[in-house]
């Protein structure tokens, strides 16, 4: 076992291990850290605890110091710095003619380092414009080009549910988002219907996949045969997966039909590995979705 506590560096960036060795701190403290990139300014997320040697990645860096009023005053510093310089950037953009969408700007504690996060849809030819910014801020620039799932977890905004963005208010790093996902939850596959405000499929569909995975398995497939409790055979006609009900076409006596609805716990029917299929129009809003 060893001892870490869990830094994070912007507001809903990824969390870091570090060795607290005998400060004590709590979650919220502000601390100075050595980085890969150099000396920087994180607050802690995750007080100091025992995990797994496996769990880290070694060398695992030191904590320097708790932050100083002098420090938080410098942090604070950086972020008005980071404004103004995101004003430059793009004043600097438009003089070159690029087709390049500035997102962020972040100043490294030490100030070595000015990063630029941008969106574009290709490759962009920067050179000039990073000489212009190094003539500008006298220190070591670089840019980064992001994807749009990364630019809406920056700039933040409202989802679908009225809430704030999971990415930008909670979620560390994003998960796999799978569109059969919506097909397994029985969602519809208008891209519409099921893309975030970044254009990609929403993240929640993963919260809940596991627990529908979980239903699923003790349903039958929609068109399967079962028994029902007055011994009388039927073809599915649908599920719901959450009251975990079945509405069965039992056959009656002659050619009688009848529509019924039933508990699975009441059904008989040969449990077999539920298949999720996508019809043509589903993968046609697939295709249209992965357009975007």
């Amino acid at each position: 076992m060893i001892k870490i506590i869990g830094i994070r560096f912007r507001n809903v960036g990824k969390v870091y291990y570090f060795n607290p060795k005998k400060f004590k701190m709590k979650a919220g403290d502000h601390v100075i850290v050595e980085t890969a990139r150099g000396v920087e300014y994180g607050t802690v997320v995750l007080e100091p605890r025992d995990v797994e040697d496996k769990e880290v990645v070694q060398p695992l860096k030191e904590v320097i110091r708790m932050a100083t009023p002098k420090d938080d005053a410098k942090e604070e510093s950086n972020r008005k710095k980071e404004k103004e310089a995101f004003d430059v950037c793009e004043k600097k953009i438009r003089q070159h003619n690029l087709d390049m969408k500035l997102i962020d700007v972040e100043y490294t504690f030490d100030n070595n380092k000015v990063l630029f996060y941008f969106t574009a849809d290709g490759r962009i030819d920067f050179r000039e414009l990073v000489k212009d910014l190094a003539a500008v801020f006298k220190t070591r620039i670089e840019l980064r080009q992001i994807g749009v799932r990364d630019e809406t977890k920056i700039l933040g905004g409202i989802g679908i549910c009225g809430r704030p963005l999971c990415c930008h208010t909670y979620l560390s790093e994003f998960a796999p988002v799978s569109i059969k996902m919506a097909k397994e939850q029985n969602l519809s596959l208008n891209p519409t219907k099921i893309s975030g405000v970044c254009g990609r499929l929403m993240c929640c569909l993963k919260n809940e996949q596991e627990t529908y995975e979980y239903l699923n398995k003790k349903l039958p497939n929609q068109g399967d045969m079962v028994t029902t409790p007055e011994g009388l055979r039927g073809n599915v006609q649908s599920v719901s997966v959450l009251r975990q009900l079945v509405k069965v076409l039992v056959i009656l006596d002659g050619d009688e039909k009848e529509l019924r609805e039933y508990k699975v716990s009441e059904l008989k029917f040969k449990p077999k590995q539920k298949k999720v299929k996508l019809s043509p129009e589903e993968i046609a809003a697939l295709a249209e979705l992965e357009k975007q």
